[in-house]
């Protein structure tokens, strides 16, 4: 019996980039025998052609799914919510900017074949901007040193998951997932691919510094409370380090009482450093507080406005 694998990816204007997307997924499927596929796109109201596209695209051939968010709901949300409607029996996630290559499906299928629940394909290089490439490697660090699960390395969520993984993604009820989080989180035996990152073909990123500072931060709040200890323990540390201060001024004002003038100089500096963090480790706080608060709306991951091709 042949197996289903159904490909998931997301897409806000990039209409240059998706009939090659889905030529080089069904051009690495015809080196595969025994496997039939389907692709899910998630378009997030492109305005430059995309979904006129992705229409003609779905009429031309059936094994295109096709859904049209009523809005542009983000990068997390929607290949998300587009995941948790596959039906095959395993699901390969990327993305549509042609930046993770479709040849890559096969040594993929050949893993899952082999018992792996989910293979993880990480970029120990990349051609992107190499200032990017080297923060992106930090912040992966920083992560699986101080998250409460050992979190994957140069994993940005390409990759195929089992039938079992994604039934058990359907327990979890995320409004605002960290999707990576989750891989190493519920479990299952996994395998790593290396692979070397292409740069982007055609467009432009729709990611900015408030788009993966926003990702960055909800992989802090969803797997670490070490920055709200840090909080404890910097005022501790401080408060600490004041009495120190307070208590070496006294005593040398206490021999130097006619000629020793405090100044406004150490006053200002000290009020000055201590509102900063104070206010660093408020919105700190805030951040978490701004999770709890997504999490008690519980709003929908997208509304649609229009699903083609899944009645098929």
């Amino acid at each position: 019996m042949m197996k289903k694998i159904t490909v998931v990816t997301g897409c806000f204007n990039e209409v240059e980039n998706l009939e090659e997307l889905f030529n080089r997924v069904a051009g690495a499927f015809e080196t595969m025998p025994g496997y039939t596929f389907d692709m899910i796109v998630a378009d997030n109201a492109s305005t430059d052609g995309s979904r006129e596209l992705l229409r003609r695209m779905a009429a031309k051939d059936s094994r295109v799914k096709v859904i049209l968010n009523a809005n542009n709901f983000g990068h997390i949300r929607s290949p998300y919510n587009a995941l948790l409607q596959a039906d095959g029996d395993a699901a390969i996630v990327m993305c549509s900017d042609l930046q993770e290559p479709p040849e890559m499906i096969p040594a993929m299928l050949r893993e899952w074949e082999a018992g792996a629940k989910i293979v993880c394909c990480v970029k120990p290089e990349s051609r992107e901007n190499p200032l990017m490439f080297a923060v992106r490697r930090f912040y992966y660090w920083l992560l699986d040193k101080f998250s409460e699960t050992p979190q994957l390395r140069n994993f940005t969520g390409f990759g195929l998951y089992d039938r079992r993984f994604l039934d058990a993604l359907k327990l979890f009820h995320e409004p605002y997932p960290y999707f990576r989080g989750l891989v190493t989180e519920i479990g299952f035996k996994r395998v790593e691919l290396p692979f070397v990152q292409d740069r982007r073909k055609h467009g432009r990123t729709k990611n900015n510094f408030f788009t993966l500072y926003d990702m960055a931060m909800t992989g802090f709040v969803n797997h670490t409370k070490l920055p709200l200890r840090l909080a404890v323990f910097a005022g501790f540390l401080l408060a600490f380090l004041s009495l120190l201060v307070a208590a070496g001024y006294l005593v040398y004002k206490l021999f130097y009482w006619d000629t020793f003038q405090l100044g406004l100089a150490p006053l200002v500096i000290g009020l000055f450093f201590f509102s900063a963090v104070q206010l660093i480790f408020i919105g700190i706080i805030g951040e978490y507080v701004g999770a709890i608060w997504t999490q008690v709306k519980n709003k929908p991951l997208v509304i649609e406005e229009e699903k083609i091709n899944f009645d098929r």
